[in-house]
């Protein structure tokens, strides 16, 4: 079970942080349906080469400021 659960419109906004932060990931790399974030974290984990706490912590964050540009 995932740590964190994001909602489609929610990963819309925060999708467009995570790419601008990390500029190298494509459209597959950031392909989510809600109910997914098992996937999303481990796709992100390899393209990113960072562990699962990382990727976590980074999603979570994102989420606090969704109205905001910080990630």
């Amino acid at each position: 079970m995932a740590e964190i659960s994001i909602s489609n419109s929610d990963w819309d906004r925060l999708k467009l942080k995570v790419k601008r932060k990390y500029n190298n990931l494509s459209e597959e790399d950031l392909a989510y349906q809600q109910g997914q974030e098992e996937e999303l974290i481990t796709r992100l984990m390899s393209r990113l080469k960072r562990n699962r706490e990382y990727i976590v912590f980074t999603l979570k964050k994102g989420m606090l400021h969704l109205d905001t540009n910080r990630l």
